[in-house]
């Protein structure tokens, strides 16, 4: 073995670290160390000027070691492990020490955090002893991707990359595509038709040739790894066939028409079993509802349906059928849920009829939803006075406490169209208007001029007086309690992850942030992809965001994917395992407990073999293996062995 030379190179990260930990003493402390060469400590190290220190001091003093002390590998390993390759050396002789997050950012004390940046420093030249040359090896990219969910985000993302020539898989889990904005009216601050900007994105995709396009499915399954993922998807049932031209013909004749609750109107009207969800649904096909539907439940009912089509669509025998699919990358656009505001008691949801949520009144202002546009309470009369009340759900340590970004800009084209359609007095109760878009300060002070008022305060109940909802509130600019009676009350929900996403995380095993949403790789260098690698998030998926916001992430999303497919190869983990053929007993043990489905017994060999393109390298096999057969590269138990002794010397 050739003699180890270690060089050592200590980050001030600015004030990052430098703030703290005495960085030159660390370095000198280095200097002493066994092995090490050189030791220096530098403003910037991962600068033009810190990298080149690194290179010159490769050559000049022939190192075949680095150790750098600085930000979290997972930001900064990628970018040191090329200034190692460029200099000659294999890329995994680099260690890092954590030395911003594990030191000076949990601890204000120097003498401390200085000492245990020394701890650190140690064990990595310790472990660094025991780094080994690897060698990556790359495999060809499966190109094509998957989109999972068909609302705004699901449909931009999905036609980006399909126009660029990949082949694009769109999975929806309802009947249609179009999501919630299908279901707006207006769009602010522009004022712009939601569905004359949204339908001929729809019947894009119903046209583009490389999109195919499945709904009323879920993935139910993902195996593999970045590059080449198999998934699974199931269709569900619609009980109807592809001949459907969407004549409606089933939907009149259906024995329950008119008497089962239309999701997609929030519960305004009403449908059949046999539906069209809506007038500019792609694909334009009827569907049944399982779950209402006489036939589907006990096999008794006349079967209007099926006499009415000409076509002979209707199929009651249909089953859900799982299809396998092949992709390189995903593209998670799942959208959102509205919040329940029957879970905030005192605003009075759900026990009186003229309080209603903000996605109902944008039902009721919508000319093709139940009332035809027209702004009615529940009497059939128009409103004179309206109260909104904003942040239901959000802002709210006993709801949500991340603000929903959406709430306070749609609240105020409610107030708009609310006054123009009715010419009511509107009262919008808020904490602060949140105005932060492109043109969105200049519609709140048009709302203002318009008419509407303003009252700063939280509302502490609605209650119902003879005729009227009687909202009482805290006016806190005048420092009074108010009593306001009102003939409509529109409750500003917030925005919350999918129904599913718990389950949908499982399956495509990405995390959620504390608010349920899934987690981006890092806030600001990568907000577009996950910790794995491969599945990207855009929309509402990865967080509450108005329409633009969401466009301009499914755009990013899908450029991504699109470099990536162009690159036509993907590099394997590197940190994969290997298995000692002559050790292994083929127990099995590795296989069951493999999250990623990478190890495979060999009933040849009577041995396990590894799946390259599937190990991530997480290392449950190699901990578990009786007969210690199984190794992970670049965290064997020598290194990290090491690395733990040089720790404990510290505490001797």
């Amino acid at each position: 073995m050739n003699e180890i030379r270690v060089g050592v190179y200590v980050c001030h990260c600015g004030s990052n670290i430098g703030g703290v930990v005495d960085c030159k003493a660390v370095a000198e402390y280095a200097a002493n160390l066994p092995g090490v060469v050189v030791s220096r400590d530098n403003l910037y190290m991962c600068s033009d000027p810190g990298q080149a220190l690194i290179k010159n001091d490769i050559k000049g003093y022939n190192l075949n070691r680095i150790v750098v002390a600085s930000c979290s590998p997972r930001m900064h390993e990628p970018t040191f492990r090329v200034v190692v390759e460029e200099s000659g050396l294999n890329p995994f002789y680099l260690q890092m020490a954590n030395i911003r997050e594990h030191v000076s950012w949990v601890t204000s004390d120097t003498e401390r955090g200085t000492e245990k940046a020394k701890d650190l420093v140690r064990a990595a030249v310790n472990r660094v002893f025991y780094n080994e040359a690897i060698t990556t090896s790359q495999i060809d990219i499966e190109k094509a991707v998957l989109v999972i969910g068909g609302g705004v985000a699901g449909i931009q993302a999905a036609l980006t990359t399909a126009r660029a020539g990949y082949k694009t898989y769109l999975v929806e889990k309802k009947p249609t595509i179009g999501g919630v904005m299908a279901q707006l009216d207006k769009t602010f601050p522009t004022l712009d038709c939601s569905a004359c900007i949204l339908t001929p994105k729809m019947v894009d995709v119903a046209r583009e040739e490389n999109i195919e396009l499945i709904t009323n499915a879920e993935v139910i399954d993902l195996h593999g790894a970045v590059g080449n993922y198999e998934v699974t998807v199931r269709k569900h049932p619609r009980y109807v066939e592809d001949s459907c031209s969407g004549c409606g013909a089933c939907t009149d004749a259906c024995v329950l028409k008119g008497r089962i609750t239309n999701e997609f109107d929030y519960g305004l009207s009403k449908r059949g079993a046999v539906y069209i969800p809506f007038p500019q649904a792609v694909p334009l096909k009827a569907v049944i509802d399982e779950e209402n539907c006489l036939m589907l439940k006990n096999g008794k009912c006349k079967q209007s349906c099926v006499d009415a089509c000409d076509r002979k669509c209707i199929n009651f025998d249909q089953k859900a059928v799982d299809v396998q699919i092949k992709v390189g990358a995903v593209i998670v656009a799942t959208g959102f849920k509205s919040f329940d505001a029957g879970k905030i008691s005192k605003y009075g949801y759900g026990m009186y009829p003229d309080v209603i949520d903000a996605l109902q009144f944008e039902r009721m202002t919508n000319a093709s939803g139940p009332t035809g546009g027209k702004i009615l309470t529940s009497k059939g009369q128009k409103p004179k006075k309206i109260a909104i009340i904003h942040c239901v759900g959000s802002r709210d340590e006993n709801t949500n406490a991340y603000c929903s970004r959406v709430c306070c800009m749609y609240s105020l084209k409610h107030a708009h169209l609310a006054m123009e359609k009715t010419g009511a007095e509107v009262f919008n109760f808020y904490m602060d208007i949140r105005a932060f878009g492109k043109g969105y300060e200049e519609f709140y002070k048009r709302v203002q001029e318009e008419g509407a008022h303003f009252i700063r305060g939280k509302v502490a109940e609605v209650i119902q007086k003879e005729d009227k909802l009687h909202v009482k509130a805290e006016d806190t600019l005048l420092g009074k309690t108010i009593d306001l009676g009102v003939d409509m009350v529109i409750l500003s929900t917030g925005l919350e992850p999918c129904e599913d996403a718990a389950k949908l995380a499982e399956v495509l095993r990405i995390n959620r942030s504390q608010d349920g949403f899934f987690m981006e790789a890092h806030p600001k260098l990568n907000p577009l992809e996950t910790p794995t690698a491969g599945i990207y998030i855009a929309g509402c998926s990865q967080g509450p965001k108005d329409i633009p916001d969401t466009v301009c992430q499914s755009i990013g999303c899908a450029g991504e994917v699109i470099r990536f497919l162009n690159t036509g190869k993907v590099t394997l983990e590197s940190t994969i395992v290997q298995i000692d053929a002559d050790i292994c007993v083929g127990c099995t043990i590795c296989e069951k407990l493999c999250p990623y489905g990478a190890l495979v017994y060999s009933k040849e060999d009577r041995v396990m073999t590894v799946e390259a393109a599937k190990c991530k390298g997480c290392g449950t096999c190699a901990a578990a293996c009786p007969s210690k057969a199984i190794k992970q590269q670049h965290f064997s138990a020598e290194q990290v062995c090491a690395e733990i002794e040089a720790l404990l010397e510290g505490g001797q």
